[in-house]
């Protein structure tokens, strides 16, 4: 597995409630560009339409070396999912507050490209907070931990 790209603020922002893999129906031009490691998920979602899944905002640059064809780096792009997953999605999803987002996509050793996508639900900024303070204790503690065991 070889890791393009990974939404690392997607952890801190939702509650991440389960994880599903999916393919990405892709032009030609958007993998190579991905194989030079260039793509952003940051501010990208999934959105359940008509029985599929498409992913908005994720940014594919331009590869350099295409030719005629280029591909808008913007555009919205098909996720390929199992209909079970897909109505099982579908009937999350239209809950309120339930969203898709991607957290990493890669290649597979088959040099496949996948996209790992986490039904999430946003957290409070209450609750962001109740984390980083937990956070902090636990080191704390582990710092108070460690002195008192070296003397």
């Amino acid at each position: 597995m070889k890791l393009i790209a990974t939404n690392r603020k997607a952890k801190h922002d939702f509650e991440i409630l389960e994880t599903f893999e999916a393919g990405i129906a892709l032009k030609g031009s958007e993998v190579k560009s991905l194989r030079s490691g260039h793509c952003s998920i940051k501010e990208s979602f999934a959105r359940v339409e008509k029985e599929e899944v498409y992913l908005y905002n994720m940014n594919i640059p331009e590869f350099s070396k295409s030719s005629f064809f280029k591909a808008d780096p913007l555009r919205v792009r098909k996720l390929l999912l199992h209909k079970r997953q897909i109505k099982k999605l579908l009937g999350v999803t239209s809950q309120k507050g339930y969203t898709l987002i991607p957290l990493k996509i890669y290649f597979t050793d088959k040099g496949l490209v996948k996209i790992e996508l986490a039904l999430a639900k946003g957290k409070k900024l209450y609750d962001k907070r109740r984390k980083i303070k937990e956070k902090i204790t636990e080191k704390e503690m582990q710092k108070y931990l460690k002195r008192r065991k070296t003397g």
